[in-house]
């Protein structure tokens, strides 16, 4: 887990054209054209389902790519934290294994929030902060807060 205040930059590659610090983006994986090409595994090191946002920018080299036509730059990234609705009982720093509610109440303000499409069933988080109180009361009576999660390191 990081340190408040530490940053855990990834240098990856993204379209020339989309290469702009502060630019956010979900990374969706490996396409076929990427079977082959010899730089892919600075592409694809990023966790698929995450969403990341553009830092800096490196050298400017630009490399040949079979999805982006004017090519890739390598960049420096940050994976985003995902918003979620925590139990009330957690406190910031806790460790949990997310788990999706089984809910249909898909009309509900709140749904998005219990349901965040960045996380799987048994990804490890951590609770990095509390935001505060659920914007609306919970259709099925959990009690729930608003809360930052980041996906727990893998070594």
């Amino acid at each position: 887990m990081l340190m408040s205040g530490e940053v855990n930059k990834i240098i990856t590659l993204c379209g020339k054209n989309w290469a702009k610090i502060g630019l956010e983006f979900i990374f969706l994986g490996g396409k076929p054209e990427c079977e082959n090409c010899k730089i892919k595994k600075a592409c694809l090191r990023l966790r698929e389902g995450a969403k990341y946002k553009i830092v800096g920018l490196r050298d400017g080299t630009v490399q040949e790519c079979a999805l982006h036509e004017d090519g890739v730059v390598a960049v420096e990234v940050v994976e985003l934290p995902v918003i979620a609705l925590v139990d009330s009982n957690l406190t910031e720093g806790a460790k949990m294994r997310y788990e999706e509610r089984v809910c249909d109440h898909y009309e509900c303000s709140m749904f998005n929030l219990c349901h965040p499409v960045e996380l799987k069933n048994g990804e490890m988080v951590v609770v990095s902060k509390i935001i505060g109180e659920a914007p609306d009361k919970c259709a099925l009576g959990f009690n729930v807060v608003v809360a930052e999660l980041q996906r727990e390191l893998t070594q």
